[in-house]
């Protein structure tokens, strides 16, 4: 977006009220909410009294403080359902948004390139177009990153899935590459990212030359926040390009059933029992959490449902181990990071599309109780467990 000076400070002026509001409620609730069973409801009438209490509270649009107890609401609602954490105060810096409803914004089209956006008790915002607004707008979200202020519009589009695909790939997500298919087709992420990585470093290690509190300091930092952001943007950009391709070809997409915040946990360990190979894991950390493994599961999921396809998880154990010829597990045969050879048959392949054969196996297969696997795949969007006619399970444990 492209704020005017005057426009901008309104922006903050927003963000900062619906931030508060947001934290407000979060600790109304967490005190007094089991008790008085406090919802939205009964926290939109006390914001009516916040706004006629305060005339700085009662600047920022109400329906935008509405929203922000609309997104505590549904995080409490996503809690209690098991389906995130207890809900976190919300921080200056971090979470600098507010929403509208769509119903009370108005779009333009300026030329080939910009549009403009009318936004209550703020007026006409230009921006630059990345695609046409489709179906109806239901939402609108203005958030600031290192990169500056953006505008994100929520649209409701009337779509018939079309019937889903018979094509089933397993996908196997590493680090060094990002990601191999089945078919034998690999994806890496963008050298760019490797790029701007060191880049980065060098930044940071400026940043910690510079004293602490001064404003040569906050400059510094801000140049790592906007290189951080930078690669944020390639990465998703990446991931979507790759879900994209998936979707369109396959109907079913078979991940394994990855734990990333178990696996990327820090190594370090405590002062009575110091952890080992604390450096190389930190340096594993670092590559699992750059190739975004969660955010790509997440991304493909919703494009292969909009495709009417579906994605699946199945176990991880063995999968690195295990010959997609024969069956046979043992950790010999994963010579390196790039090679397989089976000891049982001799079987030669990528170490990772090998992986992904084996994955793909498993959606549907007699085999994961060959494998030590007694446990059922599950579709990934649901959490669901695939029916017998989806799965056909072994009658006498995977022997014929």
């Amino acid at each position: 977006m492209a704020p005017l000076p005057e426009q901008e400070a309104l922006f903050r002026q927003f963000a900062g009220v619906c931030r508060l509001t947001y934290n407000l409620a979060l600790e109304q609730r967490a005190t007094w909410g089991r008790r008085h069973r406090l919802g939205y409801v009964a926290q939109a009438a006390d914001l009516t009294k916040l706004r006629a209490a305060f005339d700085w509270v009662r600047a920022v649009y109400v329906s935008c403080q509405q929203q922000a107890l609309r997104d505590l609401d549904r995080a409490f609602q996503n809690f209690f359902a098991g389906r995130a954490s207890f809900p976190r105060p919300r921080r200056r810096g971090v979470h600098d948004s507010f929403g509208f409803p769509g119903r009370e914004i108005v779009t333009k089209q300026l030329n080939a390139n910009l549009s403009a956006v009318r936004l209550p008790k703020i007026g006409w915002v230009r921006f630059r177009d990345t695609r046409p607004i489709r179906g109806t707008v239901k939402n609108v979200t203005v958030s600031l990153d290192a990169l500056g202020w953006h505008v994100a519009f929520t649209c409701e589009i009337a779509h018939d899935a079309p019937a889903a695909r018979p094509e089933i790939v397993g996908i196997d997500r590493g680090v060094t590459t990002t990601l191999a298919l089945s078919t034998g087709e690999l994806l890496t992420l963008p050298e760019s990212l490797a790029q701007i990585e060191a880049r980065k470093r060098r930044a940071q290690r400026v940043v910690a030359r510079r004293k602490r509190g001064s404003a040569r300091r906050r400059r510094a930092q801000a140049r790592v926040t906007r290189l951080q952001a930078r690669q944020a943007r390639i990465r998703r950009d990446f991931h979507h390009c790759a879900a994209l391709r998936i979707a369109r070809r396959f109907g079913v997409a078979v991940l394994e059933d990855l734990n990333t915040r178990a696996m990327t946990a820090s190594a370090r360990g405590t002062v009575a029992e110091p952890g080992r190979n604390v450096r190389q894991k930190a340096g594993l950390n670092r590559g699992i959490l750059n190739a975004g493994w969660q955010q790509f599961a997440t991304i493909l999921t919703y494009k292969m449902e909009e495709r009417g396809g579906q994605v699946v998880t199945v176990p991880a154990r063995f999968t690195s181990q295990t010959c997609a010829a024969c069956g046979v597990i043992d950790a010999r045969s994963r010579e390196s990071q790039a090679r397989f050879a089976c000891i049982g048959c001799g079987h030669t392949d990528h170490a990772d599309v090998n992986a992904a054969i084996t994955i793909r196996r498993r959606a549907n297969s007699a085999l994961l109780d060959v494998e030590g696997l007694h446990q059922q795949p599950v579709e990934a969007s649901t959490g669901r467990d695939l029916m017998v006619s989806e799965n056909p399970r072994p009658s006498r444990r995977g022997r014929c």
